[in-house]
């Protein structure tokens, strides 16, 4: 494979990781949470996260998944089975809102480097179809 496809192939590939975990943090959110204030003992409950690109060693970049912080948020909902005796539910910490906006990133992030890959191979046939 040609070199020159590494950078943008990387970045489809971590514009497909930031989607995943998107789309699992908004499948999720409803689930029970991890309580900040027991997450050393707590073993069970749905841990969301976040992928950052990080720019690999020969160029391009990956995708690290790293857990949000706070993992939970801790609502009033006296009436749910997972409740506290305060009344208090621990939900993840996810945003509906910053799970849009982050999966339509990823999508445009995806489409532009779809374009880097249709630049390079309308290039590479540009300078095979040279007549001499």
């Amino acid at each position: 494979m040609n070199p020159l496809y590494s950078v943008p192939l990387s970045g489809l590939a971590l514009q497909g990781k930031r989607l995943a975990t998107s789309a699992s943090n908004v499948a999720n959110i409803g689930s029970t949470g991890v309580r900040s204030d027991l997450a050393e003992t707590a073993e069970d409950g749905f841990v969301p996260h976040r992928v950052l690109g990080v720019a690999g060693p020969q160029g391009g970049v990956r995708g690290e998944s790293r857990p949000i912080n706070p993992p939970s948020v801790l609502r009033f909902d006296p009436g749910a089975p997972d409740a506290d005796a305060e009344g208090l539910v621990a939900r993840p910490n996810v945003s509906l809102e910053q799970e849009m906006v982050t999966q339509l990133q990823a999508k445009q992030a995806y489409k532009a480097n779809l374009r880097v890959i249709e630049t390079l191979n309308e290039m590479v046939g540009s300078l095979l179809d040279v007549e001499s």
